[in-house]
């Protein structure tokens, strides 16, 4: 008989975590070994249990975050688990932070249990799991040209990628605080993000940083 397929969850609320627990013990191929509210909580268990998937929400609340968490399970020592991301948040930042990270896979909450069954069964296999959205999602920022940034949006980016905030980046670019947020939001427009963390890693994803 062919072993279940060893599950770990991460989410931040108790009750979501008892629904998944309840559908995924209907099926008699897949077995959840653990459960995690934090992304701490999270590694220490796959250290220990380890699991083959770890189902992975983006928001845990306070601490570590989904990404760094499923970037640390993924670069850990062998043998490391699948990640396979189930979310609410579908916005192109989050789906690139994601995915840089190293998850296998990435869901929305509002799927049919038949295709989270799927998922979890080619995210253990390696494979790319996506919800169609998702998936529509990748393939149109594939498909749509680089944004273009002006040589001061370039600049400020840069800023933006080692950290700093919108006084420290006026400092070091000689300019006012207003023309700093004036500029972001125009970076923020032309690369479809609304947070300095997904204009950076957007700015990433398409080489638009030195």
């Amino acid at each position: 008989m062919t072993q279940p397929i060893r599950i770990l969850l991460c989410d931040d609320h108790v009750v979501v975590r008892a629904g998944l627990l309840a559908l995924l013990d209907s099926t008699a191929d897949i077995e959840v070994v653990g459960e995690a509210g934090t992304g701490e909580e999270a590694i220490a268990l796959a250290a220990k249990l380890r699991p083959d998937v770890v189902l992975m929400d983006l928001q845990l609340g306070e601490g570590m975050d989904g990404v760094e968490t499923t970037r640390r399970l993924t670069s850990g020592p062998a043998p490391t688990p699948h990640v396979l991301v189930l979310t609410t948040y579908d916005t192109d930042a989050d789906i690139t932070r994601a995915i840089e990270a190293g998850a296998t896979g990435y869901l929305l909450k509002a799927e049919r249990p038949e295709e989270l069954f799927a998922a979890i069964h080619a995210a253990a296999e390696g494979r790319t799991a996506l919800s169609a959205p998702v998936a529509s999602r990748v393939m149109a920022n594939m498909r749509k040209p680089r944004p273009t940034l002006t040589d001061r949006e370039r600049d400020i980016l840069a800023q933006l990628a080692h950290g700093l905030g919108n006084r420290e980046i006026a400092k070091a670019l000689f300019i006012s605080e207003a023309t700093v947020k004036t500029h972001l939001g125009r970076i923020y427009d032309k690369l479809g993000v609304d947070t300095r963390s997904g204009a950076v890693a957007v700015a990433k994803e398409q080489r638009l940083l030195p």
